[in-house]
């Protein structure tokens, strides 16, 4: 038997409005459990990113004596070109020092005016070809007593404890959207009950003048999609916003570690199309739980 369209959305609108409040308090669920589930991806994906650029950008930098001999800089690029963990460095001089001060510091002339390239000690800033924290800690201490070496330094702690507390704060916000997503899985499969006892009677004189389960069915699954679809929807917007205020939170300069957790707008709207997804499909399986239990009259 064809389903006429025009009777699906007839019967989608009906019942909708014998379930206001529970609709609303579905899409609720719904839109909080998918913008928890969102945040927790784009946490995640944020890290994984970090980590990336991390693999590939500087890890730890070896600052030089200002008087270090000729004899200690060969030392030093010796032993980073042998290292096979070490993947490139650069060299910045003095002068290239005294530029990065100039830059650092455009709003204080008062410090750059005591300020020679002949005080700043030159650097190598160290590329490691991995990201564990952990082995780039030791190969930092491997320079740390060299001759010339004035100090290394490294985001190493900085980088484990983001990544360790990024992975805890991903799967604890994970876990709550779980919980309250199977809140609005029960909150949808609740409200398509409701439709059906309210409209029993109808149900079953449809079935006796012989229309198919799907017939009868089809109207209810629509309306727990438009269900999920809407919460979906409404979770877009969210994680929009909630990136944009990561993004203007990490402009601070000693927050600079944390900017490559700040995902692009393409990440954000792969993810949201996701929820949305998911959205769609919780709602389908809500309204096949509730039909499949309690259709038979």
């Amino acid at each position: 038997m064809a389903i006429p369209l025009g009777y699906i959305f007839r019967e989608t609108r009906g019942n909708l409005r014998w379930n206001v409040t529970l609709f609303a308090a579905t899409i609720v669920a719904v839109w909080v459990s998918l913008t928890l589930f969102g945040s927790s991806l784009l946490i995640r994906q944020g890290v994984e990113q970090a980590t990336g650029r991390w693999q590939g950008g500087i890890e730890f930098i070896v600052f030089m004596n200002a008087d270090a001999s000729e004899a200690q800089h060969a030392a030093i690029r010796g032993a980073l070109d042998e290292n096979p963990e070490i993947g490139g460095y650069d060299y910045v001089d003095q002068q290239g020092a005294f530029n990065e001060f100039i830059t650092e510091f455009a709003d204080r002339p008062e410090l750059i005016e005591n300020v020679t390239p002949e005080i700043l000690p030159p650097s190598y800033r160290v590329k490691p070809t991995v990201g564990d924290a952990d082995v780039i800690e030791a190969l930092a201490a491997q320079f740390d007593t060299r001759p010339g070496v004035r100090q290394v330094t490294l985001p190493v702690e900085v980088i484990r404890t983001l990544q360790q507390n990024s992975q805890k704060v991903s799967v604890f916000v994970l876990v709550i959207a779980i919980v309250v997503l199977l809140a609005a899985l029960m909150l949808i499969a609740n409200t398509i009950r409701t439709a059906i006892f309210a409209r029993r009677q109808d149900i079953e004189v449809m079935k006796l003048v012989g229309a198919s389960n799907w017939y009868v069915r089809l109207p209810f699954m629509v309306e727990g999609t438009i269900q999920g679809l809407i919460g979906g929807a409404l979770a877009i917007p969210m994680l929009f916003l909630m990136n944009n205020l990561m993004a203007g939170f990490v402009q601070e300069d000693y927050l600079e570690l944390l900017r490559s957790l700040v995902v692009d707008s393409a990440v954000v709207w792969n993810t949201s199309l996701l929820v949305t997804g998911i959205g769609a499909a919780v709602g389908v399986l809500g309204s096949l739980f509730a039909v499949g239990r309690f259709l038979d009259v």
